[in-house]
């Protein structure tokens, strides 16, 4: 970490920052049941929950593209209607946002999920007042891996892309954190699909949980 100086930590929110698979697979299972399906096991679908609500369906179901559309806004709908019924922060989260927080970091959010799901979701968590910058799928006009996502976070913050860590559990963040030139973490407690290999992603790091997140961060203020 010669050179590098630590001032925003960012990270996903999905799979990374908090478990969302509880909510999106109640809603998901909801709207099958709705279309005359069977319910899905959740260890089935949560590993396409990094790739979008459309995916979570396609793992579930093989239906034509219509009725995928429809299922799609019904499930959305649900899900917004249902936010953060049964969602939490990772084991460790919380003493880690205390941690970076006390050690006069900025930390934020950067995420592919639409602006409707993610206010409300932060809100409902009490960080929509914590975080330096909060930015969606939908708040620039390309969403990661394209890099201009994290430049938005950056300009949000404060801050330069230089001086951040990104932490996501999908390939797409990892290439979008190194695409702007951030430090990057691979969060293998994610929603991994079983055939990922994030040793391949090009991570500066892999975090098996968030208290190691904890450590290289403190690590990293050490240098």
């Amino acid at each position: 970490m010669t050179d590098f100086k630590l001032e925003c930590v960012l990270f996903d929110l999905d799979g990374t920052l908090v478990d969302t698979a509880p909510d999106l697979i109640a809603c998901l299972n909801r709207t099958l049941a709705a279309h005359g399906f069977a319910e899905i096991d959740p260890a089935t679908v949560k590993p396409a929950i990094s790739r979008g609500a459309m995916a979570m369906i396609r793992q579930a179901v093989t239906v034509d593209e219509a009725t995928a559309q429809t299922m799609l806004s019904d499930m959305l709908d649900a899900y917004q209607a249902n936010i953060a019924e049964h969602s939490r922060f990772f084991d460790g989260i919380v003493d880690c946002l205390d941690a970076i927080e006390t050690s006069g970091l900025k930390w934020g959010v950067v995420t592919n999920k639409k602006q409707r799901f993610t206010s409300p979701l932060l809100r409902a968590l009490a960080l929509d007042t914590r975080v330096a910058c909060a930015v969606s799928g939908d708040t620039t006009a390309f969403s990661k891996p394209h890099p201009e996502p994290m430049f938005e976070a950056c300009r949000l913050a404060g801050v330069t892309p230089e001086r951040c860590v990104y932490i996501g559990d999908a390939p797409h963040d990892i290439a979008a954190g190194k695409n702007a030139r951030m430090k990057t973490l691979a969060a293998l407690y994610g929603y991994l699909n079983s055939d990922d290999q994030p040793d391949t992603w090009g991570a500066d790091a892999m975090i098996e949980h968030p208290r190691q997140l904890t450590q290289w961060i403190q690590t990293s203020l050490c240098h």
